[in-house]
């Protein structure tokens, strides 16, 4: 799994391939090119660390991997309102 140093390193890595590329093709064509790569190397790494950790959404939560706790009594749920006492009061438990 990646950490932060291997993140920046990527990032770095990537804006160094950018200038280099900006450096070789002429200007507009160069400029276009290095955005895409400087955009597109994040997404691909936060994509591979998502499929790592087995979830499917962009910012690391799974679609249906968030239960409930009631207010109320402290039950864990799912769905919208408390299957033991009915209450509609709740807070997200990742």
């Amino acid at each position: 799994m990646y950490n932060y140093k291997t993140y920046l390193l990527v990032l770095f890595g990537s804006l160094a391939i950018s200038i280099a590329l900006q450096s070789i093709l002429p200007f507009p064509y160069g400029l276009a090119v290095s955005l895409a790569i400087f955009v597109m190397f994040p997404l691909i790494i936060r994509r591979q660390m998502s499929n790592k950790d087995g979830t499917s959404s962009f910012y690391g939560l799974g679609s249906g991997k968030v239960k409930y706790i009631c207010l109320v009594c402290n039950a864990r749920f799912k769905g919208a309102q408390c299957s033991r006492c009915g209450s509609k009061s709740k807070k997200a438990d990742f």
